[in-house]
């Protein structure tokens, strides 16, 4: 179990402080939640069980390393069907394996790099979803390496051999 201030990785949210631990009765059952806010965002609260599958440890250095590799090889298979892709990416988001979120971070650059070179628009949709997945591991990988999304995003940018910006925004 972890503790009040302990800093964790919570699925689709990725970097959230834990602020409390308290019981909660929903339909008659009580459990223990963890009160929590993502580091990004101090005002959203969130609370889910402590027994929580998606709540993982941070990600040490060695693992940092190994997960950027991965931009050295193949992502996962690109989808056609747009809304198909959308779904089949997002389930394993939220799963929170962050090495089969990286190969599909990998897969989506790599698309809207050769889109963009061929003067074509990458689908909204999936550049949403890049950003989100971005956010939640490129947080992480620059915290486990001492280092910033900045950095992490270049390193990324070079194992791929893409000449333009691959961190995406909200903006």
């Amino acid at each position: 179990m972890y503790n009040i201030g302990d800093t964790i990785i919570y699925s689709s949210h990725g970097l959230c402080q834990i602020d409390g631990i308290s019981e909660k009765t929903f339909s008659g059952v009580t459990k223990t939640y963890y009160v929590l806010h993502p580091l990004n965002n101090e005002k959203l609260e969130i609370s889910t069980p402590v027994d929580n599958k998606t709540i993982s440890t941070l990600m040490a250095k060695e693992e940092a390393e190994e997960i950027l590799n991965l931009f050295t090889q193949p992502g996962v298979e690109w989808i056609d069907k747009g809304n198909q892709r959308t779904q089949g990416y997002s389930l394993i988001a939220k799963k929170g394996d962050r090495k089969e979120l990286a190969k599909v971070i990998n897969t989506l650059l790599v698309k809207k790099n050769e889109l963009e070179n061929n003067d074509k628009k990458f689908p909204e949709q999936d550049r949403k979803l890049l950003i989100s997945m971005q956010s939640i591991l490129f947080s992480e990988l620059a915290l486990a390496l001492d280092t910033t999304t900045e950095d992490i995003s270049g390193r990324i940018q070079h194992l791929l051999g893409i000449d333009g910006e691959v961190l995406l925004t909200n903006e």
